[in-house]
């Protein structure tokens, strides 16, 4: 085992959302936000969801001397050639608000029928031992569905109002916590990371 129960890793992120996801499924560990650790954000420069989750967990283990977890996660969007892809946090400018970005995501697609508005969210997960682990775990989940033409539901964050998940016929904002957790992009890199850590 790579990782004993109970072992600190700090998650390079500040998110609320992330946390609680993360935290629900590798049970076995402390999670700790960097933000308790006063550990600054990096910036996010890589042009791949792998860059910026290996940029953000280095940046973590390095001001910490502890395992660092990161993941960069987005939508990607095929009427949009991939966009808002590694910027979907920062889709309708840096510091948007969810709210914000989505509405940057509907306006972009105004024009695009019901048929052609397939997406998929994205995440990868690194997660180092050390600041200068030469073989970080790297997991990746990839979650199908496609945007909507308004929010639905309260649940979730970032674009969850607007992703329609066809195998449970509502938007992933409406789904309970652990059905999302069962099927996510995010849910699905934990469970493959969290088998890598054994």
């Amino acid at each position: 085992m790579l990782f004993s129960p109970s072992q600190k890793i700090v998650l390079a992120s500040n998110n609320s959302g992330k946390i609680n996801e993360i935290q629900a499924l590798l049970q076995q560990q402390l999670i700790v936000k960097q933000g308790d650790l006063q550990v600054p954000e990096v910036e996010e420069t890589g042009s791949t969801f792998v860059e910026n989750a290996i940029l953000k967990a280095r940046n973590a283990a390095q001001h910490c001397q502890l395992p660092a977890l990161a993941d960069d996660s987005g939508l990607v969007v095929d009427a949009l050639q991939g966009a808002p892809g590694v910027w979907s946090a920062r889709y309708a400018g840096v510091g948007a608000t969810d709210a914000q970005n989505n509405a940057a995501l509907l306006k972009a697609l105004a024009e695009v029928p019901e048929a052609e508005r397939s997406a998929r969210f994205i995440c990868v997960i690194v997660l180092f031992r050390h600041a200068l682990d030469p073989t970080p775990l790297i997991a990746q989940g990839v979650w199908e569905g496609r945007i909507l033409t308004a929010a639905q539901g309260n649940n979730g964050f970032g674009y969850d109002p607007l992703f329609w998940v066809p195998e449970q016929q509502c938007a992933s904002a409406e789904l309970p916590f652990a059905v999302k957790n069962a099927l996510s992009h995010r849910g699905q890199a934990l469970r493959q990371l969290a088998a890598l850590m054994q």
